[in-house]
C-alpha cells in the first residue's frame, strides 16, 4: 500500500514539474512574440522569404536569461554570471541589439555589404549598424541569423538616441531580394515603457561597476606609465642642455 502511494505522489510530482515547465515555456513565448516581429512573402511560384526581427528589449533579455536558467537548473550564482557574461556581450550599455533572422526559399540572397541593407530610424533620424553577424555579407539560401547593433548614443554629443522616445523603425532594403517586388520591410516595436536600466540592478550593477572601475584603474596606471616616461625624457634633457651649458660657460 505504501509502494501504490509512493508512486502516486511520485507521478503528481512529475506532472506539477512538467505542468510548471509548459507554464514557462508559454510565458517566454509570451514575451517572445511582443518583441518578434515577422514578414512572409510567397510567390506564385510558391518561392517564398520569411524575415524575422527581435528587439533585444529589458523585458526580453530578462525572460531569456530566466528561461536558460531554469533549462539548465542553474543556481542563483550561476543565473547571475550568465547574467553578467551575456549583458557584456550584448553590449547593451552602448548598443541597441536586434537579432534579424531570414529564412530564405527563393533566389539566392546576397546582402552584402548588410550596413546598407538595414538601418534603425529613431525619430526622424536613420542610423546605420555600428556591428552585425558578418556571415550576413556572403550569398545564401535557407537559414540565417545574427545579431546587428545599432548606436544608443549620439556619436558627437553623447545624448541617449533612446531616451524619451516612443518606438523605433528597423527598415530593410527592397534590395535583398526579388521576391520583395520593390517594397521595404519595416518593423516598429514601441518602446516608451523599455528601461534597461533595470537589468543593471543588484550583484549584477555592482560586478558592472567593478568591471568598470578595473578598466578604468588599468586605463589610468597606463596614462601614469606614459606621463612618467615622458617626465624622465625631460628631465634627461635637462641634465644633457645644463651639462653642455656648464661646458661652454668653462669656455668663456
Amino acid at each position: 500500500m505504501k509502494k501504490r502511494i509512493s508512486v502516486v505522489l511520485m507521478f503528481a510530482f512529475l506532472l506539477a514539474l512538467v505542468s510548471v515547465s509548459f507554464a514557462e515555456a508559454a510565458a517566454f513565448d509570451q514575451v517572445l512574440q511582443r518583441w518578434t516581429k515577422s514578414r512572409k512573402i510567397v510567390d506564385p511560384d510558391g518561392a517564398n522569404l520569411e524575415i524575422r526581427a527581435t528587439y533585444y528589449s529589458a523585458e526580453f533579455i530578462e525572460a531569456l536569461i530566466q528561461k536558460e536558467a531554469q533549462a539548465n537548473l542553474w543556481t542563483q550564482q550561476e543565473a547571475d554570471d550568465y547574467k553578467f557574461n551575456f549583458l557584456g556581450a550584448l553590449r547593451l550599455q552602448e548598443m541597441v541589439p536586434i537579432q534579424v533572422e531570414f529564412i530564405n526559399n527563393g533566389p539566392t540572397m546576397y546582402l552584402g555589404p548588410f550596413d546598407i541593407m538595414i538601418k534603425l530610424r529613431i525619430g526622424n533620424k536613420q542610423y546605420k549598424p555600428v556591428d552585425y553577424d558578418k556571415r550576413f555579407n556572403f550569398r545564401f539560401q535557407g537559414k540565417k541569423e545574427g545579431l546587428v547593433y545599432f548606436p544608443r548614443y549620439d556619436e558627437k554629443t553623447g545624448k541617449d538616441l533612446l531616451k524619451g522616445v516612443k518606438n523605433v523603425r528597423l527598415e530593410i532594403s527592397p534590395n535583398i531580394s526579388p521576391l520583395t517586388e520593390g517594397s521595404d520591410t519595416v518593423f516598429m516595436w514601441d518602446i516608451a515603457n523599455d528601461n534597461p536600466e533595470k537589468l543593471y540592478q543588484g550583484k549584477t550593477a555592482a560586478r558592472f561597476e567593478t568591471d568598470r572601475l578595473l578598466k578604468r584603474l588599468e586605463k589610468l596606471r597606463k596614462d601614469k606609465a606614459d606621463q612618467e616616461k615622458q617626465l624622465q625624457g625631460i628631465n634627461d634633457e635637462i641634465k644633457t642642455i645644463q651639462a653642455r651649458l656648464d661646458e661652454l660657460a668653462k669656455q668663456q
